[in-house]
């Protein structure tokens, strides 16, 4: 056994807050574990827990303290949730019976589902359509309910050129987006209870979409307009998630629009960053902030690779984090083989010998690899078929746990890194003088002319460049004609 550290919550520090995207497979299979567990009807049979596991599963629950491993604080969607509160589901145990003390939970609103046609129904302002405002209160209950903070029910702005989406949610235009957020935004305010705190989506495609986004939306962060129910914080949606000049842009505007209060405007949420170098980045973004203007601001993020992964097969094998080079968590094919159905190998001793390198979590140490490859040859499943995997449902919940360890010692590893002068070469601009990105930030706040602010961001554009996000227009597009269109010309209509 290794000494691995089990309190990932106290190696937090004070970088970005990443939230593991949690899955509701994840959510379903512990709950059911947790609730049937000494029944009659077990959801996993004793026989098949790990001897080191309870039979409740206990320990894979990390948003509780006596976990294998814990860590205070995760996402959960909306689109992945039942939102029927009036009903007792067992098998949503995680996140509807936390200790709040312990944990914190962010609620994702489930504006994905709009875009992709998985919510059905007339979602532009003032349709009356019956199907949107049911799906709009059972939203906001269900955050009132068991979320910290919750993201307010966006309509994308991407969703007209999604031809599915469009034709489901039945908007046919970027504006009709906006106005249909708008609306969910003011029955948001209008109708919260008070119990979660909820962030301002900011949405747009490029940069002029993204400032009149903004526009059009910051009036419900505002204390002189709504004293008693503006939204306490910013998520960052569209490009607004993966272009760090368009970020501090927004922040700087938000400072000096007085929107970016302490004890009224707290947190930002970047939605979808799963590449490690932007760990770095809003960690220098928040203790800039905390420094200059608002010392609770916290900036977290979030992406479900974890829970992807393991859906695929893969689980995190180490990360690699040269000095100047490359900075990635590294996976592969995980252990899957109807012959090792038997094997009392120790997980972690396999996996030595079947990767170049191999980092040990937790769960992995307790496991063999039989704990994984369950099925024999001939097998049947649960269903009375004879699966191509060796796989039972409980082998990928253990993965997936294993995966979530390793991306979150990846990122706070990042962070620590970056800390001791080492740094991802997207992070560093080194073609005439040497230019780091934290250097920049950090330099950005401590200027309180938002003049100069702006023109610090604008002579650096050639560095934001370098840091690529995860979606939206990225590197050189970040400042292309169709992203730039609206600050270089006056429209004429």
């Amino acid at each position: 056994m290794t000494n691995l550290p089990t309190n990932l919550t106290e190696l937090q520090k004070d970088y970005a807050v990443f939230l593991p995207a949690l899955s509701s497979f994840y959510v379903n299979v512990t709950g059911k574990i947790k609730n049937t567990a000494g029944t009659n009807d077990p959801s996993v049979l004793p026989q098949r827990m790990p001897n080191t596991i309870s039979a409740d599963a206990r320990e894979l629950d990390y948003l509780e303290p006596n976990a294998l491993w814990y860590y205070k604080w995760s996402l959960h969607s909306a689109g992945h949730a039942s939102l029927d509160i009036e009903k007792d589901l067992p098998r949503e145990h995680m996140y509807r019976h936390r200790n709040r003390a312990n944990s914190f939970m962010l609620g994702d609103s489930g504006g994905f589902q709009i875009g992709k046609g998985k919510w059905p129904g007339d979602w532009k302002a003032n349709s009356g359509c019956p199907q949107a405002q049911k799906k709009r209160e059972s939203v906001l209950k269900w955050m009132d309910e068991y979320m910290d903070y919750g993201m307010i029910l966006d309509v994308p702005a991407w969703l007209s050129r999604e031809p599915e989406g469009a034709k489901a949610a039945q908007i046919s235009s970027y504006q009709e987006a906006v106005d249909g957020t708008a609306f969910n935004n003011e029955y948001f305010v209008n109708n919260r209870n008070g119990n979660c705190k909820f962030l301002n989506v900011l949405q747009g495609e490029n940069h002029a979409q993204a400032d009149d986004w903004y526009g059009a939306m910051k009036k419900f962060s505002d204390p002189k307009i709504y004293p008693d129910a503006h939204f306490e914080g910013y998520g960052m949606g569209g490009q607004n998630a993966c272009d760090v000049h368009l970020i501090l842009k927004r922040l700087v505007t938000l400072m000096h629009d007085g929107l970016l209060e302490k004890g009224k405007h707290d947190w930002m949420h970047v939605l979808g960053t799963g590449k490690l170098e932007w760990a770095g980045v809003l960690t220098a973004i928040q203790r800039g902030v905390r420094k200059l203007y608002n010392e609770n601001f916290t900036v977290s993020f979030d992406c479900a690779s974890p829970f992807l992964a393991t859906s695929n097969g893969q689980q995190y094998t180490h990360y690699r984090m040269p000095h100047n080079g490359k900075w990635k968590y590294m996976m592969e094919d995980a252990p899957d083989d109807k012959n090792l159905s038997n094997s009392t190998q120790s997980f972690d001793e396999h996996c030595e010998n079947m990767y170049d390198k191999w980092i040990p979590s937790p769960i992995t140490e307790l496991m063999k690899v039989k704990d994984i490859c369950v099925y024999a040859p001939g097998d049947l499943n649960k269903i009375g078929k004879e699966g191509k995997t060796s796989w039972d449902t409980f082998s990928y919940a253990l993965l997936m746990n294993h995966n979530m360890y390793l991306h979150i010692r990846s990122v706070q590893e990042t962070n620590r890194l970056y800390d001791d002068g080492q740094f991802p070469k997207e992070l560093v601009d080194d073609n005439f003088d040497r230019t780091e990105v934290k250097d920049v930030i950090a330099h950005l706040f401590t200027l309180d002319d938002r003049d100069k602010q702006m023109k610090l961001i604008e002579d650096h554009s050639r560095l934001w460049m370098k840091v690529i996000g995860s979606r939206g227009a990225t590197g050189k597009r970040t400042v292309n004609a169709s992203t730039q269109f609206a600050s270089l010309f006056e429209e004429v209509s």
